[in-house]
């Protein structure tokens, strides 16, 4: 727990709890100027090669074992240390440099000074924890305080979180409760809150007054760092949580790091060149020994007394320095290079650019670019992420009568048709937040941009003719007929819960935000119209024991009823304008969720409308009725565990306690029993019932979201004794989210079923052919959503993930023994399938449940056994949880490459458990995108980021690597076999810095290059032919068969290299170093030239490239031969290559032995 006080106290105790705080100063870089070196040096110590290459270059200063001029061993290292160390350098200094900005902007009156007893200016990095902070509206708040004041009559703040996840809508945050007026230097109340945490939903504590008396504290109470204040002038709060310690920071991981398949494979190589540098030291050693032994009183020999054997073993150190380059010392830092190289690439190509979000791509894990290449399974989320998420109302039933709005569903046909790119305004960009469309006027300055969950489809609604009729009908004298009345307080009910069971904060253009006033009378309302209320209450109870009754007679009398002088979809409002169409009055709902918003505009296309609210009242227009105030007692807020949401409200006409339910149908429905027993059940309840949940079903075989609506009428004695248990629960300290969540369920039983909305999700642009893409490709794709399963059944039949052809398997068990039969059943069934010709393959549709015994121990194998048999695998009714065990148990159990891609906070979880997890930036806020290792905007995207980037990402590295291994041991290989010649002293036949820059400078920058722009294939064809991608999947670039043959190649290439110069200069009197020029310069022609064949790409950059690098070594031969005359001793090149170059033995040794080393693997290619 945390003890927090005003700064202002004179506590000395309480003013050193204060300070050990964190302060407000935010540093997110790793150095600062004195342990740059130091703690740099100490990361790169981390990688085992840097440790084995200083070990080397420390080994060759010792005399016995050195095999070329010390200083120059310590060459490669360096290089390698300091080229990682600049690049790490200038990324701190980036960072260095948003530390500053942020740390350095500045508030007007923001900080509460006690001298001056005033608020003063001040810079975020001088806010502390215990400090008063004032804040204007569209002022971003520096740090975590809890809410103490605000200019709004009824103690409420709004404020946009769009920095921390994205979310534009407005939340609502409350001053906390039984706060006394009290000026900052009169406050003397003791804060107890939890210890910082990342937990961005969850605040915890209580506030102790000088009287003892305590209060809780709660996340509607907390304002948090990065969010920014609206629709409110003023608001004053205490910083309990500063800097380092906010929420914010607590879960602003930076970039993720992961180790990539191809760098696992890579390291299992290393540890091969390691074994096979061994084995070369151990054969020189030995034969070191043999030779010294066999050799008796040899003249060329320095008298010793060292034995052979100790001879030998001194050799073997120093072999281990001459061929220390096949261990490729600058494979690591070319590796990432190239990643950064392909990285920027990704992040600039065009296609990924959205326009109407103002966002491309992100890469958050810098080095697993090359496991998009070779992904087996993709795990998706369904809504937002193969759907728009943007919610249009497309259909109702209500007390068990369905209302198709066909007009609608017709011109929700041909918007989409029309424009189904087109995003609204007020989506999230991954890098600005808050961008706008070009051309367009910048938004208010007191309002967000635009209300999230509001464009043009979703606020423009269609009525259905039928039931405008029968709304009408409230003033007329059929209303008082029993079944017409009764039907219409099922209606008026509906689309009342429709207006009000929501957290939707209202305002205009003209007016931030509309609050609840002093109401006058409704118009053209009275004692009647409660009376046909109350009549119509009356009316259910009874009516609910009675016969079935149909309302279907009466509709066609209503069709016809003309409409009265106050009966109102007509003329509701006039002022108001009809929905949608814009105006100064215009309505703009902010709301939480686009189901929330198609709800809210739903009712008030029927003018059932949400005009103002406020803590205790909200502002709603009735047809007929006109603006009532309805008293807000309690919101029950949705959580994933009930699945629903409550308010309990006091009834504008009947004074009742009513409260009004909404949520998911499986629960719903089980909710809504009749009041009086079972003995009811032939009742009218039971009937819609009945009816409602055979819309449902139609509803979800469309693929519409489907949401039920019910309410529940309280007795004043009853809702008095939950109303205490409640009150406990809210000022509870402890299990105070427990205690609230048992309070919501024991009032949202035995509710009235009042109907039932069907709302459409439309699929993204190009998700079928995606997803075929895909499925061509290789991939498995499963689908994992918390949807109804017959809805889930037809977005995959919609996104052709569930083909015509396929045969649909389902999954629903009730046990666990059920489920097991189930499964081998099923397994069965795809043997059989699999055995017989034509059989086009299966798709698996699992629910939640029954998922839940799949995911166990004894179950997990027979389920993974049928699943991946399956061509595709749907799981519905899934929870977030389910979903990361299934993407755990296909990675682990398989051993395959996992990719998961979702847009909400429940696809977090397996986001981050997946190999690859994509975020995708829609309607949902930024959860997603902040877990995970790349963010794009639409489904679509993950095409040619997978096919193309990742098909090039993983070949131009593997490619890359090989050619590193390649061309190291190669060149090793030559010194190597010049050991057979010199008695395995240890000499060589060159100079120690060409022996040094051969590989690390001469053959460095074509590889590089190789890396980063070689295409084996068009981007066009890749899309055009996804079955390339395969080649990635089973790792055909990159398999050990490709490294032991790579080996062998360079292996004979090194034989060619070596004898044809020796064979070339037998019998003459070359030196050493005469006999080791033709063959570095034919290695240098074969390894640049062996790149060109390998090479897909050839363009005047490679050739530049290529001869730049020839020209580089030869010049530096040439120079260093003029002017070195103790260079390399004991050795002296002078002269040396000066004289072989202008030899045309020369050129010939080097032309046919070029040509000779690369015909087998030219032949191979072509």
């Amino acid at each position: 727990m945390r003890t927090v006080v005003s700064s202002l106290t004179e506590d000395e105790e309480l003013t050193e709890i204060l300070k050990s705080y964190s302060s407000n100063k935010v540093t997110t870089t790793k150095y600062s100027f004195l342990s740059f070196i130091p703690k740099n040096l100490f990361e790169q110590l981390h990688r085992v090669a840097n440790i084995y290459f200083i070990f080397l270059a420390a080994l060759n200063f010792v005399p016995v074992v050195n095999a070329f001029q010390p200083e120059i061993s310590i060459i490669p290292i360096l290089l390698v240390l300091t080229v990682t160390a600049v690049k790490d350098l200038w990324e701190d200094y980036r960072r260095h440099k948003s530390d500053k900005f942020i740390n350095g902007l500045l508030s007007c009156g923001l900080f509460y000074h006690r001298k001056q007893q005033t608020y003063v200016d001040q810079r975020w990095q001088d806010v502390h924890v215990g400090d008063f902070v004032r804040l204007s509206c569209n002022e971003i708040i520096p740090a975590d305080m809890l809410l103490l004041y605000s200019s709004d009559p009824h103690g409420v703040c709004y404020i946009e979180t769009a920095n921390l996840d994205g979310e534009t809508n407005l939340k609502q945050r409350q001053v906390v409760r039984d706060l006394p007026q009290q000026v900052c230097e009169n406050f003397h109340s003791r804060i107890e809150c939890e210890s910082p945490n990342n937990d961005l939903s969850r605040f915890r504590g209580y506030m102790e007054y000088p009287s003892k008396a305590r209060v809780g504290l709660h996340n509607d109470n907390l304002l948090l760092r990065s969010c920014t204040i609206r629709n409110t002038e003023t608001v004053i709060g205490i910083v309990v949580y500063a800097g380092h310690e906010t929420k914010a920071m607590k879960n602003n991981s930076g970039p993720r790091y992961k180790r990539s398949k191809l760098e696992r494979r890579l390291n299992v190589d290393v540890l091969w060149s390691v074994v096979l540098l061994v084995i070369m030291c151990l054969t020189a050693a030995i034969g070191h020994g043999l030779w010294l032994r066999n050799l008796k009183e040899a003249s060329f020999l320095i008298p010793d007394t060292t034995s052979p054997a100790l001879s030998g073993f001194y050799l073997f150190w120093t072999m281990i320095i001459v061929l220390q380059v096949l261990i490729p010392i600058s494979l690591y830092v070319s590796i990432e290079i190239v990643k950064l190289c392909q990285i920027f690439f990704i992040q600039n190509d065009v296609d990924f650019y959205n326009e109407y979000m103002d966002s491309r791509i992100q890469c958050r894990a810098l080095n697993i670019t090359e496991d998009l290449g070779q992904i087996q399974y993709v795990f998706s989320d369904k809504t937002g992420t193969l759907t728009e998420n943007k919610m249009v109302f497309r259909r109702c039933t209500i007390a068990g009568v369905e209302y198709p709005h066909e007009e609608n569903g017709e011109k929700s046909k041909v918007h989409f048709s029309t424009q189904h790119n087109i995003f609204h305004q007020g989506s999230v960009s991954l890098h600005t937040l808050t961008g706008h469309s070009e051309g367009e006027e910048p938004p208010s300055p007191t309002l967000p941009q635009q209300s999230a969950f509001s464009s043009p489809l979703e606020k423009d609604i269609v009525p259905d003719p039928f039931l405008v009729q029968k709304l009408n009908s409230l003033s007329s004298p059929l209303f008082l007929l029993k079944d017409a009345s009764m039907e219409l307080t099922y209606i008026v009910d509906f689309f009342m819960a429709l207006a009000i069971c929501n957290t939707v904060v209202v305002s205009s253009p003209n007016q931030p935000r509309h609050v609840v006033s002093n109401i006058t009378s409704p118009v053209c309302t009275g004692q009647s119209f409660s009376r046909k209320l109350r009549t119509g209450d009356s009316e259910m109870s009874r009516l609910s024991t009675g016969e079935h009754g149909s309302w279907k007679g009466e509709e066609n009398k209503m069709l016809h009823l003309t409409l009265g002088a106050c009966s109102g979809l007509g003329n509701s409002n006039g002022a108001q304008g009809p929905p949608g169409e814009p105006g100064a009055d215009e309505l703009i709902y902010e709301a939480e969720s686009p189901d929330e918003a198609a709800l809210v505009h739903a009712a008030r296309a029927y003018r059932c409308t949400l005009q103002g609210r406020s803590l205790e009242s909200l502002l709603v227009e009735l047809p007929g009725m006109g603006s009532l105030a309805v008293r807000l007692l309690h919101i029950l807020p949705f959580d994933s565990t009930r699945k629903r949401m409550s308010v309990v409200v006091r009834h504008p006409l009947t004074n009742q306690v009513v409260v009004y339910t909404k949520g998911a149908d499986s629960v719903i429905m089980d909710l809504a029993e009749s009041p009086k027993g079972a003995e009811q059940s032939d009742g009218r309840q039971g009937h819609i019932r009945e009816q409602t949940q055979k819309h449902l079903d139609n509803y979800a075989r469309e693929g519409l979201r489907t949401l039920c609506v019910a309410k529940k009428v309280l007795e004043e004695e009853e809702y008095e004794i939950w109303l205490k248990r409640h009150a406990f629960a809210e000022t509870s300290i402890e299990n105070r989210e427990e205690l609230l969540l048992e309070s919501a369920q024991r009032l949202e039983t035995n509710l009235t079923l009042l109907g039932a909305t069907g709302i459409v999700d439309r699929l993204q642009e190009e998700v079928p052919e995606t997803i075929e893409a895909l499925q061509r490709a290789g991939v498995k794709v499963w689908v994992l959503t918390g949807d109804k399963q017959e809805t889930a059944i037809n977005i995959a039949c919609a996104c052709k993930l569930l083909r015509s052809t396929d045969q649909l398997l389902t999954a629903n068990c009730g046990s666990k023994e059920a489920c097991k039969a189930l499964l081998l059943e099923l397994r069965a069934e795809v043997e059989r399938g699999e055995a017989a010709e034509g059989t086009s393959g299966f798709t698996l549709v699992v629910d939640g449940r029954t998922l839940d015994f799949a995911l166990q121990e004894d179950l997990k194998g027979d389920f993974l056994e049928l699943s991946r048999r399956c061509r595709a695998v749907v799981c519905c009714r899934s929870t977030p949880l389910q979903k990361s065990h299934v993407v755990k148990l296909v990675r682990d159990q398989l051993r395959v490459m996992t990719l998961a891609i979702g847009d909400g906070a429940n696809d977090v979880s397996m986001i981050q458990v997946a190999d690859v997890g994509i975020g995708i930036s829609g309607q949902e806020g930024m959860q997603a995108v902040m877990s995970s290792d790349f963010a794009i905007s639409r489904f679509k995207h993950l095409r040619k980021l997978l096919l193309v980037h990742g098909h090039w990402c993983y070949t131009r590295l593997a490619n890359m690597i090989l050619y590193f291994f390649y061309k190291n041991v190669m060149y090793v290989n030559l010194l190597f076999w010049y050991q057979f010649f010199c008695g395995f002293s240890g000499s060589v036949m060159t100079n120690s810095w060409v022996l040094i820059f051969f590989n690390l400078l001469f053959t460095s920058a074509p590889p590089l290059l190789y890396g980063i722009l070689d295409k084996d294939v068009s981007a066009d064809t890749l899309i055009k032919l996804p079955e390339l991608y395969k080649s990635g999947q089973n790792s055909k670039a990159y398999l050990p068969s490709t490294f032991w043959l790579t080996m062998l190649d360079a292996l004979y290439q090194s034989l060619v290299c070596f004898f044809i110069p020796y064979f070339a200069n037998a019998g003459s009197d070359a030196d050493m170093l005469t006999f080791g020029s033709p063959i570095n310069a034919s290695a240098l022609l074969t390894i640049l030239l062996h790149q060109v064949i390998e090479s897909c790409t050839l363009t005047w950059l490679h050739v530049l490239v290529l001869v730049g690098s020839a020209l580089f070594y030869f010049s530096f031969t040439l120079v260093f031969s003029v002017v070195c005359v103790t260079c390399s001793p004991p050795t002296n090149p002078l002269g040396v290559d000066k004289l072989q170059m202008s030899q045309p033995l020369f050129y010939g040794v080097c032309a046919l032995t070029t040509v000779l080393a690369l015909l087998p693997r030219y032949i191979h290619q072509q």
